[in-house]
């Protein structure tokens, strides 16, 4: 034991230690954001038998935990790669580089999952680089607070895609959106009506 403790506290094992645990907490971070996510969206919107189910909540976690693990692994070894070749500094592109290389290996399939992810990350840094605009006065900060204009904008958008063209739009968000849309039109009893859907 006293041997593995010295091996862990050596800053010689730093480097690789972090890759171990950046595999480590991509895994754990995924399965504990995406089975919540895929044990509701299935029981609310997948007909069919129990273990069905269960089967897809759980290929469903672990595809999201085990790819963002391989990313943060193939990232973090990407950035340690590119800092040893650059002398021990970081350059200010290693990121972008490494994130690139990483998102292309691992989220370059277009399934639900990635596209999920990859649709949730893109939202967030259209965001920061409208902020970062501001920040580096590429743009002028706007005298009032612009996020209710874009709200208007984005559920504009995605209101007139779901009546019009609903194929465009992703399966899982069509799905929300027939039930709170579409099947709120119809009922047949007082049942259907208030406590089931149909």
């Amino acid at each position: 034991m006293d041997s593995l403790t010295r091996f862990i506290s050596d800053p010689a094992n730093h480097d690789t230690l972090a890759l171990v645990k950046g595999f480590r907490n991509g895994i754990v971070y995924g399965a504990k954001i995406r089975f919540p996510h895929a044990l509701v969206m299935t029981f609310l919107f997948r007909e069919g038998p129990l273990r069905t189910k269960f089967r897809f909540i759980l290929d469903a976690t672990r595809q999201h935990s085990w790819n963002l693990g391989r990313f943060v692994l193939i990232y973090k070894t990407l950035l340690l790669v590119l800092r040893k070749a650059q002398g021990n500094k970081e350059s200010k592109i290693d990121a972008f580089i490494a994130g690139t290389v990483g998102g292309y290996l691992i989220f370059g399939e277009n399934n639900n999952i990635n596209q999920q992810i990859v649709l949730y990350l893109f939202s967030r840094i259209m965001i920061g680089l409208a902020k970062l605009a501001v920040k580096e006065s590429v743009i002028p900060d706007p005298p009032q607070d612009p996020f209710p204009m874009f709200a208007a904008v984005v559920w504009g958008i995605v209101m007139w895609l779901f009546r019009h063209n609903r194929d465009t739009l992703q399966s899982s968000l069509q799905a929300s959106m027939q039930y709170l849309y579409n099947d709120s039109d119809m009922w047949k009893s007082l049942k259907t009506l208030l406590w089931h859907n149909k």
